[in-house]
């Protein structure tokens, strides 16, 4: 199935014709990958720029600037190689993808080599980061776990100052209270633009409860 962009996403989304002509070369990457790895839910495919694309320009649109990402585990790139692709426009910043998948790692550092973008793929797993990354002061993470697990995984580089970036569906305030048991945080809500089903929660100082 063919993937092709509105014909006014660069409008709307306000993007410089250099990152557009990223992007379009990501997504077609994506569409080649996609045919022999499962990057994403099949049943997602066929909108992969507005459910995909566009819903990662959204976060970053919410924290822009030069940010140290880090993107927990990365899969299809989304929103990880998008933020790279912005940064790319931005002149600075860095991503660091972590994706324990050694094909999808692969497919990530074939993505970063061909559209020039901001950041580098670290095929291990997420507990293994912490020794590796650091002055991380952003983290997303899309369609991994549920919000306590997140925690988690986030904990080493929260208590260092990140602040979590993070999309989640329509069963989030359940993540959100039964996180609260374990977990201090600061929290702001962030409405989605894109899908009315969803949010992204800005998590910060997080800290476990004794």
């Amino acid at each position: 199935m063919a993937i092709s962009a509105p014909e006014d996403f660069q409008l709307i989304h306000n993007v410089s014709r250099e990152t557009m002509d990223r992007i379009y070369l990501f997504v077609d990457l994506f569409e080649k990958w996609s045919k022999s790895i499962n990057l994403v839910a099949p049943s997602t495919l066929s909108d992969v720029w507005q459910r995909h694309v566009a819903d990662s320009i959204q976060l970053y649109r919410l924290n822009p600037g030069p940010n140290r990402w880090l993107d927990l585990g990365s899969g299809g790139g989304f929103p990880g190689i998008i933020t790279a692709i912005l940064l790319r426009e931005l002149g600075a910043g860095h991503v660091d993808l972590v994706e324990s998948n050694n094909k999808k790692a692969a497919f990530l550092r074939n993505a970063l080599m061909k559209t020039d973008a901001n950041g580098t793929v670290h095929a291990i797993r997420i507990e293994s980061a912490a020794e590796k990354l650091n002055g991380i002061n952003a983290i997303s993470a899309r369609a991994l776990t549920n919000l306590s697990g997140l925690l988690t995984y986030m904990e080493p580089w929260m208590i260092a100052g990140a602040t979590g970036w993070l999309h989640k569906g329509r069963d989030y305030q359940a993540e959100i209270d039964n996180a609260r048991r374990s977990w201090d945080f600061d929290l702001v809500e962030h409405i989605s633009k894109i899908d009315a089903d969803s949010i992204i929660l800005q998590i910060s100082n997080a800290r476990r409860r004794h």
